[in-house]
């Protein structure tokens, strides 16, 4: 089953959709297709695919649809998750969820991928939240980002709505949330064990994988399959110092930024004062307090032939 989002990368998932069936044409793959129509849908669809035999499943679209399909492979109840396999051709604005599995960026050598069908059994996580008052809960495929993070994807969110795109979309909310940002009080606690307790905290991210924000390496340790979250703190710092430092959000040496704590564990509890909302995957959800469980090797995700951990 083929999903595929329309509107995914300022609508790239549709005009790009021709070429790319074309293409999984040629390459002898047989397969059905269906486009979704509103935010959420893609999780109906994989319900509803799951339920009707389909067992692999590729996205056409960013990490908000590949979000929402894991979810939908966790909400049916047909068959055991670790029987569904997910592949992703990226067409969205961050991609950064196929940017950790080795897979091409060309719609080719994507597909070339899809028919050789090298899986790996990934993590996922799932975190509870609340949104006025009432607790929701939601499947993670890669990371979720609060404070700051979650500050600017929600910039970034509207910009897109309004319709504004482009490559340096998310680095023009990086700046615009960064002029009247404020850090928050945060307490943490990591399988039990209080590791922050009201620290003032820039931004927090909490990962599956090691990829947001459209390439950022904020968790550059973390590994899809290790049953452990990473998780990065990046404590108040002042404007000019965030600035000077940008670039080691990129680079993979976070981590050697005074003031910034790497943590692992399976169960990890988030509050703050005020409160801070999250983005899971891209996507603007709730607010806190947080509870993030992880669920150790669960889904077959397709990877690339050069993939490494």
């Amino acid at each position: 089953m083929v999903i595929v989002n329309p509107s995914a990368g300022t609508r790239k998932g549709l005009t790009d959709w021709p070429v790319i069936s074309n293409q999984m044409y040629r390459s002898g793959l047989d397969f059905t297709c269906v486009f979704t129509e509103k935010k959420y849908h893609a999780v109906e669809l994989t319900v509803k695919a799951i339920n009707d035999g389909f067992r692999k499943i590729v996205a056409i679209g960013g990490d908000g649809t590949v979000n929402e399909i894991v979810n939908g492979i966790f909400i049916q109840k047909k068959a055991p998750v670790t029987d569904i396999s997910l592949a992703v051709i990226a067409v969205g604005t961050g991609n950064d969820w196929v940017r950790m599995l080795g897979i091409p960026k060309t719609y080719q050598e994507a597909i070339k991928a899809i028919s050789q069908g090298q899986t790996i059994l990934q993590d996922v996580g799932l975190i509870s939240f609340y949104e006025t008052k009432v607790k929701h809960q939601r499947y993670m495929a890669n990371v979720a980002g609060m404070g700051y993070d979650a500050a600017v994807n929600r910039v970034f969110n509207r910009l897109k709505d309004e319709g504004r795109s482009g490559k340096w979309l998310y680095i023009l909310s990086v700046a615009k949330t960064l002029l009247g940002y404020r850090s928050k009080k945060f307490n943490i606690i990591v399988d039990g064990e209080t590791i922050l307790s009201n620290v003032n905290v820039f931004s927090a991210n909490v990962g599956i994988g090691k990829y947001n924000g459209g390439g950022m390496l904020q968790l550059p340790q973390a590994e899809i399959d290790d049953g452990l979250f990473d998780i990065t703190v990046i404590k108040k710092m002042s404007k000019l110092k965030i600035i000077k430092h940008f670039k080691k959000l990129f680079n993979g040496k976070i981590y050697k930024l005074p003031g910034v704590v790497s943590l692992q564990g399976k169960r990890i509890e988030i509050n703050s004062k005020p409160e801070t909302p999250i983005e899971i995957d891209g996507e603007a959800l709730g607010y806190c307090p947080f509870v993030f469980e992880l669920i150790p090797q669960c889904i077959n995700v397709v990877v690339g032939k050069n993939y490494k951990k």
